[in-house]
């Protein structure tokens, strides 16, 4: 169903923490921004050496093969530039350096085509230490997005149907089903994302995606929470508190949710945001605590595995959130290195050929609030690469039949 496999994200060495990718929101998610927008890379490096850091952006086609543009059609200005704005952090337990990218900036004034992007950050050794999907889109197309329960009788309380309609008064289609492609992403998540469904059918200048199967995403469960904002006393979903050489929080014990009565509960769709009580700059004064998770669920001996994630860490399945059963608890336990906020997260399970089960501990409920994004992408004959002309944008509290 996915594509991604042309070019993948690479994910940060343990002592890189909290990359915060922000274009107008103010917390964290996938930046998909519109053309002309700043972008905003936040990163914190937790050894304390001050190191230097340098940014290269590549642009992409639709399935993340490289483009045929060479980097002067779509940057004004120079890449692989030190990032010179970083602040060593104040006041805290664990120290580290907050690195700030904004694009614009004096080197690289700006990208001027749309469609996909990767950002790598590399060393002073020329060695990649992370990178980052993105995109930047042109407003030529509306499109309008509705979600549906899904069509299917089999799984009508468990997955969730994304129908949408491609219109403009900008653009002659030529040829819609080849050169127009579309990507819909659950919850900022590109791993579960469905592309390149055709259309259906052209009303006018309109076309018309009505799926029965094809555009259904399992609906999940609400994510987890809490937040830790005061690091000395319990906050929400915090049990207990111990400091070492940093602070530890003890979350309350989760259960599975799969066979239980879903229930309504608001969360920020996988998302997290940087908190901390009297702080005036929460980039360099919230503190790192050691965040112990517990999940009791019964021991499983087929070779699977248990991780806890979400958009803190990119939705990765690492060993550094991965849950080991513990024998004396009775608990599948991780203790994870993040720093002071709200966060989402939830449990997955993969099996032993490593295939992904979103719903197997939290259940997939039809009722669960989910965003939806539609991107549409646009390559008319003759063209060198994939524009991205439209977004949409749709929230499953809404559901109908």
């Amino acid at each position: 169903m996915t594509f991604f496999g042309q070019v993948s994200e690479t994910n940060p060495p343990d002592y890189i923490k909290t990359i915060t990718f922000k274009g107008n929101t103010p917390e964290s998610q996938l930046p998909i921004l519109r053309l002309g927008e700043p972008l905003v890379l936040e990163f914190d490096a937790l050894n304390g050496n001050e190191d230097d850091f340098y940014y290269v952006i590549e642009h992409y086609n639709f399935d993340w093969t490289p483009s045929q543009l060479v980097k002067s059609e779509y940057l004004q200005g120079f890449d692989n530039q030190r990032i010179r704005d970083y602040q060593n952090s104040f006041n805290t337990y664990q120290i580290y350096s907050h690195y700030n990218l904004t694009i614009p900036n004096e080197q690289t004034r700006g990208l001027t085509k749309s469609g996909n992007y990767l950002i790598s950050i590399f060393d002073d050794y020329n060695e990649l230490v992370f990178s980052r999907k993105f995109m930047i889109y042109e407003e030529l197309v509306n499109v309008g997005v509705s979600i549906k329960r899904s069509r299917d009788v089999k799984y009508i309380n468990e997955k969730q149907s994304v129908d949408f309609v491609i219109g403009t008064n900008r653009i002659n289609f030529n040829n819609p089903s080849e050169t127009i492609k579309t990507l819909v992403v659950q919850n900022n998540n590109l791993n579960t994302a469905i592309s390149n469904l055709k259309p259906q059918y052209t009303l006018g200048n309109e076309l018309i995606y009505k799926y029965t199967t094809e555009s259904s995403f399992w609906a999940g469960n609400e994510y987890f929470f809490f937040e830790n904002k005061d690091v000395r006393a319990a906050n929400v979903g915090v049990q207990y508190i111990d400091l070492f050489d940093i602070y530890h929080n003890y979350l309350f014990a989760n259960r599975s949710r799969a066979n239980q009565p879903y229930t309504y509960n608001p969360d920020i769709n996988g998302n997290f945001l940087i908190t901390a009580l009297d702080a005036d700059d929460v980039s360099i004064e919230a503190d790192y605590t050691m965040m112990h998770f517990a999940l009791q669920y019964p021991k499983l001996t087929g070779g699977e595995t248990i991780y806890v994630y979400g958009n803190y860490n990119n939705y990765a399945l690492e060993d550094s959130n991965k849950l080991a059963f513990n024998s004396e608890s009775g608990y599948y336990e991780a203790a994870i290195k993040l720093k002071q906020g709200f966060y989402n997260y939830k449990y997955v399970i993969t099996d032993a050929n490593g295939q992904l089960n979103e719903g197997a501990i939290s259940g997939n409920f039809y009722q669960t609030e989910n965003n939806y994004k539609v991107l549409v992408y646009y390559r008319d004959l003759g063209a060198r690469y994939d524009k991205l002309i439209g977004l949409g944008e749709a929230s499953s509290v809404n559901i109908s039949n």
